[in-house]
């Protein structure tokens, strides 16, 4: 096994220092697996987490041997009170994988299953699975070499993210495929179709609330086990069941259902799973199928992504909303310490802050202070952007618990021999404050396309309409109002509450879902279409400062954001299409979440 153990009792190992995380199971953040997901970290089980997997894992073979156990003496759902005989009890385990294994739709992209990888990693970690302790390091080695297994979207509702985790637990035993990552230009891209940037640059800012302060000296670099490779691999040969097959399915042939998709390189016929890095198969059994799928690893994985990205992009976004505001002069009495002194909600009084940061405002301004009463795209922005912040950390705070639970059912406490049966699993928690930042930045994401509306009106901006140029009758920038307005729409029907779902399941034994899964999955669709909103509104921003020839003090943040912004904007104001202009926009949005980390700091 390539992946080492280390002592962890007495120091945590930061990604930022050494390109390492360890997983202790109590302790990793939604910047660690991004970091893992990414490939700019490599994952190393902790010495005293090892030894819980290793407690547990005695206790519920001993448990199992001498008492009626779910899932591993006895079926699961509606099958609970079936009991396997013991001379069926070495196969009960892969049955069970196989028959579970059945997600459907499209194949997932690699940096979305490793998250999943690294979150089970840590559950495990923390010592209540009952699970053998060489999955954790066969997790780990599969996360250190690049590989991955084949996960297909759909087949969670919310309590337990089954059918992909028994995929996984497959690939674990040698019948299911692998793939390999590829990190040059892949892993370390943003994570929703191709508009997040590369890592490098802003990652090793952090994640707000401290989650880690980077990786520098690692971002982008090849970790051990050959992470930054180019690899040309594919399937994994002669698995079992025919799914080693090419074109079986779909599953060998490049590019289909999304094949080579998010960075993943598939074409080498006939690659065989140690040459795309793969573990050694495992010999799962009765006790290890449903203490390894008894998790919502892939949902808690993919919140993480969304999470990370749009939190940065929110930031961004008030970046991008400073220079609209100067283009517009502006008032600053609505960010003015007093007012926010005076209804003291957190975020929205740091919302404030870091504008009077950014665009170099006092405190306590003092007249003249521009007109009366801005628009609200302007006047509240802080009152719209702090509860975004707000619901981002409530969603942090969640995620920063399911990481590192043991929240496998049965639970194993070696400390009582006792397997405790309970629903642990169900995620209410991560489904409604999934659902609560969405609607949070939803509304972020209308603001902006107020602001655009502003930035096309002569009374605010003192140039022509929609900052066409001097030709009769020009359109400027006026299709982008309806562009934005169509990625709101999309933005919009992705807020719509998941929690609000309901099925009743396996014979009605399973009545409630939470489709926190859903959820996790409508977030990360969010990204885009978010990038692309504020992008149209940074588009018109620039068009309005240059044609007014206003330039902020460069040593101030948004003075450095407009140049920044002016080296990658086309000048040209004559009518031309404009999709370039804000593909380009939504792309650098993440150099404007590094401003805004700067200011928030």
């Amino acid at each position: 096994m390539s992946s080492r153990i280390v002592d962890t009792s007495t120091v945590r190992v930061s990604p930022a220092s050494t390109g390492i995380v360890v997983l202790d199971g109590c302790g990793i953040g939604v910047f660690d697996v991004v970091c893992l997901a990414d490939g700019a970290a490599r994952p190393v089980p902790g010495t005293e987490a090892m030894k819980r997997v290793e407690e547990s894992w005695d206790a519920a073979r001993q448990i199992a041997a001498t008492g009626r156990v779910y899932g591993r003496s006895t079926g699961v759902g509606a099958n609970r009170n079936e009991d396997v005989p013991t001379e069926a009890a070495a196969g009960h385990g892969l049955r069970l994988l196989r028959s579970h294994a059945g997600a459907i739709g499209a194949e997932l992209p690699a940096r979305q299953v490793r998250a999943m990888l690294a979150v089970r990693a840590n559950q495990l970690l923390a010592g209540g699975a009952g699970l053998r302790p060489t999955v954790v390091t066969a997790l780990c080695e599969a996360l250190e070499n690049g590989a991955y297994p084949v996960v297909n979207e759909y087949g969670s509702v919310g309590t337990g993210d089954i059918a992909a985790l028994s995929q996984v637990g497959l690939a674990l035993a040698g019948e299911h495929p692998w793939r390999r990552a590829e990190t040059s230009g892949g892993l370390g891209a943003g994570a929703s179709g191709g508009l997040g940037a590369a890592v490098s640059g802003w990652l090793g800012a952090g994640a707000s609330g401290g989650q880690g302060t980077g990786v520098s000296g690692g971002l982008g670099t090849e970790a051990s086990g050959g992470l930054g490779a180019t690899v040309s691999g594919g399937l994994r040969a002669a698995v079992s069941g025919g799914l080693g097959a090419e074109g079986s399915g779909g599953l060998g042939a490049e590019g289909s259902g999304g094949l080579g998709a998010g960075g993943v390189r598939a074409s080498r016929r006939g690659a065989s799973a140690q040459e795309i890095g793969a573990p050694e198969p495992q010999p799962l059994d009765n006790n290890d199928a449903l203490a390894l799928i008894s998790s919502n690893a892939l949902t808690l994985g993919q919140s993480a992504l969304a999470l990370h990205e749009l939190r940065g992009l929110i930031g961004a976004t008030q970046v991008v909303a400073a220079l609209s505001l100067l283009a517009v002069d502006g008032s600053h009495e609505a960010y003015a310490a007093p007012v926010h002194t005076a209804r003291p909600h957190r975020g929205s009084a740091e919302v404030a802050r870091v504008m009077r940061e950014l665009i170099g405002a006092a405190d306590r301004p003092t007249p003249p202070l521009g007109r009366i009463q801005d628009p609200y795209g302007f006047r509240c922005l802080p009152q719209i952007h702090g509860p975004a912040h707000d619901a981002a950390d409530a969603l942090e705070a969640v995620l920063a618990v399911e990481i590192n639970a043991a929240a496998e059912n049965p639970l194993i406490s070696p400390e009582d021999m006792a397997a405790y049966h309970h629903g642990g699993f169900y995620q209410a928690q991560l489904a409604l404050a999934l659902d609560h930042f969405r609607l949070a930045i939803t509304q972020v994401a209308r603001l902006s396309t107020s602001r655009l509306s502003t930035l096309n009106e002569p009374a605010y901006t003192r140039l022509r309409p929609f900052l066409a140029d001097h030709e009769a009758a020009s359109s400027g920038v006026m299709i982008l109002e309806y562009a934005a307005g169509a990625a709101l729409g999309d933005l919009r029907a992705f807020s719509a509450p998941a929690s609000l779902g309901h099925a009743v399941l396996s014979r009605g034994v399973e009545e409630q879902a939470s489709f926190a899964s859903l959820a996790a999955r409508q977030t990360l669709r969010a990204c885009d279409a978010y990038r692309l909103v504020v992008g149209c509104e940074l588009v018109a921003a620039v068009r309005a400062l240059r044609q007014r020839g206003l330039r902020p003090d460069p040593e101030l943040p948004v003075g450095r954001a407009l140049e920044l912004a002016e080296s990658v904007l086309d000048p040209e104001p004559a009518d031309r299409p404009l999709t370039d202009d804000v593909t380009a926009a939504a792309a650098l949005l993440d150099r404007f979440t590094e401003i805004w980390r700067g200011s928030e700091s």
